[in-house]
């Protein structure tokens, strides 16, 4: 006979101490190059782009030299397209390269090479979504607006809510619970980078470091860590995808200053010639590679 055990009501706080979230972060958080209080707007915009579907582990040796080469919108947008490609190198989803180039250009033409710092404004740029508006506006200057990444939903999933995880994302919901976290005050800004490390080095998704939490009050912890509800999620595989051959045909690209013929292409991926070929189209009509009036192959950009 199974047992049943006894009800304990969810006691959900109403808000995340903003002091102890604050302090916690003080003493652990990590050095993360654009996170400094030099840093500008625009370097901050490239390290958005840098960042998403990507580990920080990734971004971290190739940001300051982007930054170093790139100071500036006006900078980026006087290289080419296939300048920017080629420096992307192995970060993966190569369109963001692209779509960075394109906002950079924008940038320098419309806006008097300065980032707006309105999210309505933000959002109208190339590759700027609702939360890369938001962390900008936020992290560059300092607003009060709400920045939602998967980490912070979990944090505020467990933490408030007393769920094991977030669920569906709900743009409006998610949004609300975390406006309502903010401090009134110029502390918003950086009660937002907190909860997002903490998302990040402690209430991670497979192993929290409960122990190491400064949230004392986390329904979660209080209701006896409840597992989540529906089936686990599948890990995204990489090896063998079509993401996976347009790098590698990328690669070839990259690798060269000049166009390449299709069998310079071909022997990227011998696997399977429909994939291959199917990957290339995809690039095409992406605008990453162009096809040179003599049948070659190049970078958008050049040839």
């Amino acid at each position: 006979m199974s047992r049943i055990l006894p009800h304990r009501p969810v006691t959900a706080p109403q808000h995340i101490p903003s002091a102890d979230l604050l302090a916690w972060y003080e003493q652990s958080c990590r050095d993360l190059p654009w996170r400094r209080t030099d840093v500008g707007a625009w370097p901050i915009l490239v390290s958005e782009f840098m960042l998403q579907q990507t580990p920080v582990s990734r971004v971290l040796p190739i940001w300051p030299d982007w930054v170093r080469r790139w100071p500036t919108a006006s900078a980026m947008a006087a290289a080419t397209a296939a300048d920017v490609l080629r420096a992307w190198g192995k970060l993966g989803y190569p369109r963001r390269a692209k779509r960075l180039h394109e906002c950079a250009t924008i940038i320098a033409r419309d806006h008097g090479d300065v980032v707006p710092d309105d999210v309505e404004t933000l959002v109208t740029l190339p590759g700027v979504g609702s939360y890369t508006a938001r962390a900008v506006a936020c992290f560059a200057y300092g607003q009060r607006v709400p920045v939602v990444d998967t980490n912070v939903r979990r944090v505020v999933a467990r933490a408030v809510h007393g769920r094991a995880d977030a669920g569906a994302p709900s743009t409006a919901r998610d949004h609300a619970d975390v406006l309502a976290l903010l401090p009134n005050s110029d502390l918003a800004q950086r009660f937002s980078v907190a909860l997002m490390e903490l998302g990040a080095t402690v209430c991670t998704a497979r192993a929290p470091r409960c122990g190491s939490c400064p949230v004392s009050g986390c329904a979660w912890r209080t209701t006896g860590y409840p597992a989540a509800a529906g089936p686990e999620r599948r890990v995204q595989t990489y090896a063998g995808t079509d993401r996976q051959v347009r790098g590698r045909l990328l690669d070839v690209l990259r690798a060269n200053d000049s166009p390449v013929t299709r069998a310079e292409l071909d022997v990227a991926w011998l696997t399977d010639a429909a994939q291959r070929d199917r990957a290339l189209d995809s690039l095409l009509v992406d605008g990453l590679v162009i096809r040179t009036l003599d049948g070659r192959f190049a970078l958008a950009g050049e040839g």
